[in-house]
């Protein structure tokens, strides 16, 4: 086939002899001399169908396969080449620096370190190198240069040793990075050069193979196609006959060519008996309509499945009684043998709440009308309820009479109870924001009453009566701001401190401090995880939420009881994960609270956790602790589960984010309040008009001069006039479109580096973020005493860290 006589234009056409006429492309027409532009032209059309096309886009994908995988080994090879090459580096590193980097870190000669840390940055590929001291002392030695990166490097850590008396003992660490950048543009330079070349070569060939296979191949088939597009078998033509130099030896072509010959020598024998067989074919005509109006039957029915398929599939008479339930069924807890002859309404739960929906659906089914998402309530074999969905469509037979109706169902249960759950964080969230507005607005009166009964404290402290009496007054405030706290905590609006914790540590601490609370009949039961890993929370929350679940489990079990503490690790993937609790995701340390009880009553199970609903008699609790366990577990990232049976006892499960390492916070000493003087001037911003009162008298007492304002705009005005002042005193939650965060920020537009204290009794999102503090923010909460007021004001100008 690929010989010289393929070569000549003028003998390279397939014809039709007898059938040659003039204007029919390849029959009886020679092929004139190619030219260029006439060359590109049979290109273009040829490669808009045909056989061409699709071997040019094999041989392009084939080949654009082996380069990218030739070229890709090829990288890997320079890649692992060049990160050995950076890893002996590193090595190097290690054993030449560590020995006098160790003995300046000893001798803390910073100067030294830092001039060892150069020379290391100045190796090739090296990004950033650091020294840290390992050491019980305050500010132990932390020297970096370079410029760290998370992306594209390699690290590694180096310990620091020297020898005390004999004795080797580690002193610091030595971290060092090595970016792979230069690698990363050194091999994609190398694999665009590489890709380039290759892509021109091989698309340079592949039309060189396409060309080729046009001018042996696809021509021919063309010609022999357009004679057979104009085969008559009434009238057949002379066989086709090639018109080109015969090659040396038969090839494919005329194989092709003898082979189709054949065949119409056959086809003309054939068209005789086609006439015979036709009379034949007649007759099984009828037997064959017969088995296709079977086939359609049991086609339809297949679809009127296929487009009602849900969960399971049924059928009714025409009295709508099931005559047959699939045995998906069973899975949902239903029995066929019983439903079957049963109608879908014996079976309903809500035909007597619900009456117009059910006539609605029997009138539908009297019409024969297909129906779909008819949702009811219904109970399995067991009675547990269940919500259904089912579509239907009648059926009738070949006369139109009705026979019954098919049809799938759907148990919706599992999307109602998720349903029923959002519903419920819903309610809580609304109530959490309800709340922490009311907190707010009493903190401020509050904030009032702490700060006037001081003063009339100290007037009356020579009358031993009125004292008693102030103190009195004094004590109930304190009681309504621990109350606010508690609605503060449901609200998720009380700034926590969180950090690293061991949660079995903090179990068995809190549990000695429950045993003089539960009582001697009360019998505790600790159960640890070995396993358990470390939470993030704020440590004297969690303790608080221990106790008042502990409480009420106490009093849930007047005649005495034991209480289960149990700690365990859980992983959850999505919603519904934390069974009764709100839908979570992530690592989880779990906390459980048990108890053997009188348990929960299922109609208040959904309300344990609303503010100031309790069950206990008037005068025991406020109703806030499940509250303040709920908001706390929430704002900490995590939620709480309830899991309750009358008679049986409940389990209340805690479940906290588990740490991801951070390392535990520094306690600091607590200080006793003292009560400091000043003489600067204070910026204070307050909206309420008794507080900002109160704020003027106590301030005027400690010996600042103050400037006020009712709202951020007027702060503003009093900056832009020129007013000196030394402290920004505001305000978070004001009114006019302006908080005090927004307030702060334009005041440090204008005047730089002002200092800015911030009171709220409700913090909300201006300065608070996932429970922690901004950093750099300073607040002092609402209500506070002159004490408190006087040392965190000097904390601020003196330019403290905040407590």
């Amino acid at each position: 086939m690929a010989n010289a006589g393929d070569e000549d234009p003028k003998r390279s056409r397939a014809v039709a002899p007898a059938a040659a006429k003039p204007g029919l492309t390849g029959v009886g027409t020679t092929l004139a001399a190619p030219t260029f532009p006439s060359l590109l032209s049979r290109l273009f059309n040829w490669s808009r169908s045909g056989v061409g096309p699709r071997l040019l886009a094999a041989v392009l994908l084939f080949s654009s396969v082996v380069t990218l995988t030739l070229t890709a080994l090829q990288l890997y090879l320079d890649y692992d080449r060049e990160v050995a090459l950076i890893e002996t580096r590193l090595d190097e590193i290690g054993r030449s620096t560590t020995g006098s980097l160790g003995e300046s870190l000893w001798n803390l000669d910073q100067n030294q370190l830092k001039l060892q840390l150069d020379g290391i940055l100045r190796l090739p590929d090296i990004r950033a190198a650091e020294v840290r001291e390992i050491a019980d002392r305050p500010d132990p030695i932390r020297l970096a240069v370079g410029e760290p990166s998370t992306r594209s490097v390699v690290t590694r850590d180096y310990p620091l040793n020297t020898t005390v008396q004999g004795t080797a003992r580690e002193i610091g660490l030595l971290h060092v990075e090595a970016t792979l950048t230069d690698i990363y543009q050194h091999l994609l330079n190398r694999a665009l050069v590489i890709l380039a070349s290759q892509a021109a070569k091989t698309f340079l060939v592949s039309l060189f193979i396409i060309y080729m296979f046009h001018l042996l191949v696809t021509r021919h088939l063309a010609a022999i196609a357009e004679f057979v597009s104009k085969y008559s078998l009434a009238r057949p033509p002379p066989p086709l006959r090639l018109e080109r130099r015969p090659p040396y030896e038969a090839d494919e072509l005329d194989k092709v060519i003898d082979a189709f010959n054949a065949m119409c020598a056959n086809l003309e024998h054939a068209y005789g008996e086609l006439r015979e067989a036709n009379a034949n074919l007649e007759r099984d005509l009828k037997i064959r309509r017969r088995a296709e109006e079977d086939a359609r039957a049991s086609e339809e029915r297949f679809r009127d499945y296929a487009e009602t398929a849900s969960d399971w599939f049924w059928e009714t008479g025409p009295d709508h009684r099931f005559t047959y339930l699939s045995d998906r069924v069973v899975a949902f807890g239903m029995d066929p043998k019983v439903r079957v002859g049963t109608r879908r309404i014996d079976t309903a739960l809500d035909r007597e709440t619900e009456p117009e929906k059910w006539r609605a659906h029997l009138a539908t089914l009297d019409r024969h009308e297909p129906f779909r998402k008819f949702e009811y309530r219904g109970h399995d074999t067991k009675g547990r309820i269940h919500h259904f969905s089912v579509n239907g469509k009648p059926v009738f037979d070949a006369d139109g009479r009705f026979t019954g109706y098919r049809g799938s169902a759907t148990d919706l249960t599992a999307q109602h109870e998720t349903e029923e759950r959002l519903r419920q964080s819903q309610k809580m969230d609304a109530i959490g924001q309800l709340t922490g507005g009311v907190a707010h607005d009493f903190n401020n009166v509050l904030t009032v009453i702490t700060g006037t009964i001081e003063i009339i404290r100290d007037g009356l402290a020579d009358k031993p009566e009125l004292a008693a009496i102030a103190q009195l007054i004094d004590d109930a405030a304190a009681r309504g701001a621990e109350i606010t706290s508690q609605l503060l905590t449901f609200a998720r609006r009380q700034p926590l401190a969180p950090r690293e914790i061991d949660v079995n540590a903090l179990v068995v601490e809190t549990a000695k401090l429950l045993k003089p609370i539960l009582g001697e009949h009360i019998e505790i039961d600790i159960r640890l995880a070995d396993d358990a890993w470390s939470a993030m929370a704020d440590p004297s929350q969690l303790s608080s939420a221990i106790v008042n679940l502990a409480v009420n489990a106490r009093d849930a079990m007047p005649g005495g009881g034991r209480l289960t503490l149990e700690t365990a690790n859980r992983e959850f993937e999505g919603a519904g994960s934390a069974a009764d609790g709100d839908a979570v995701r992530g690592a989880f340390v779990m906390v459980a609270v048990g108890d053997t009880g009188h348990g929960i009553p299922a109609d208040i199970r959904d309300r344990v956790f609303e503010p100031f609903f309790t069950t206990k008699g008037v005068g025991r609790g406020t109703g806030l602790g499940l509250s303040m366990v709920y908001g706390f577990a929430r704002q900490t990232g995590g939620t709480v589960a309830v899991e309750s049976e009358e008679g049986a006892g409940t389990v209340m499960r805690l479940f906290l984010p588990r740490s991801k390492g951070e390392a535990p916070a520094r306690a600091t000493p607590v200080q006793a309040p003292v009560t400091a003087r000043g003489q600067e001037t204070i910026l204070v911003v307050e909206d309420d008009p008794l507080v900002q009162g109160y704020v003027i008298a106590q301030l005027g007492s400690l010996g600042y001069r103050t400037l006020v304002a009712g709202d951020g705009a007027s702060a503003l005005a009093l900056v832009d006039q020129g007013a000196k002042f030394d402290l920004l005193f505001t305000d978070i939650i004001m009114p006019g479109g302006m908080n005090g965060r927004e307030l702060a920020d334009a005041v440090r537009l204008r005047r730089p580096g002002v200092k800015v204290l911030y009171t709220s009794g409700y913090t909300d999102d201006a300065i608070v973020h996932e429970g922690h503090l901004d950093p750099g923010v300073t607040l002092l909460g609402k209500p506070y005493r002159k004490s408190e007021l006087s040392q965190r004001i000097r904390e601020v100008l003196a330019g403290e860290p905040p407590a």
